[in-house]
């Protein structure tokens, strides 16, 4: 029975969620499992792989193949390295010693680079942050200027407004203060 190492959906429509399992070849994608050796979940920002080290390299070992997929998550997490090395150990290339040594520098070195990438990652989103938020404040600056202009001139024609409406009610009152005397002198 030929076994795969491979990913099996999960999740609705548009947010994957994936279980690594080892499964016969032969099964569809979402069909009977043998094994479930982790999960991995594209979604997160770094994308979150959790597996268990010791089955993936005990299934790689019994002959399980993994696809182009499991392949690259397994290289990820140094499955296949270990795989790599314990394979030299078998041939007498090198010692268990020297494999473990080679295998924990080989791991260090790629948490730090990992660790980079996440703190880089973070000063991108913050920076983009900043930068989104100064352009917000410039736009509402500009926003601000804008009404303040057309605050402006409504209250010049406001102040027309008023002014030519106390004029023509100053013309009115003088007018019939004018005639009234006149009346006066006609009643006499």
């Amino acid at each position: 029975m030929p076994t795969k190492i491979r990913l099996q959906r999960k999740g609705k429509k548009g947010q994957p969620f994936y279980h690594i399992v080892i499964a016969d070849g032969r099964a569809p994608r979402e069909g009977k499992f043998i094994e479930k050796i982790g999960v991995y979940n594209p979604l997160e920002k770094p994308a979150v792989i959790e597996i268990s080290f010791d089955k993936a390299l005990g299934w790689l070992q019994k002959g399980a193949q993994p696809t182009d997929t499991v392949r690259a998550i397994l290289s990820y997490k140094g499955v296949l390295y270990k795989y790599h090395l314990l394979k030299g150990v078998a041939k007498g290339a090198l010692t268990a010693e020297q494999a473990e040594v080679r295998f924990q520098a080989w791991l260090g070195e790629k948490e730090a680079k990992i660790l980079n990438k996440r703190k880089e990652h973070e000063l991108s989103v913050k920076d983009a942050l900043k930068k989104q938020k100064e352009e917000e404040i410039k736009a509402n600056e500009v926003k601000a200027q804008a009404i303040a202009k057309k605050l402006a001139k409504l209250q010049e024609k406001e102040a027309e407004e008023a002014a030519s409406q106390a004029e023509v009610p100053a013309e009115n009152a003088e007018a019939p203060a004018a005639e009234a005397p006149a009346e006066e002198a006609k009643q006499e």
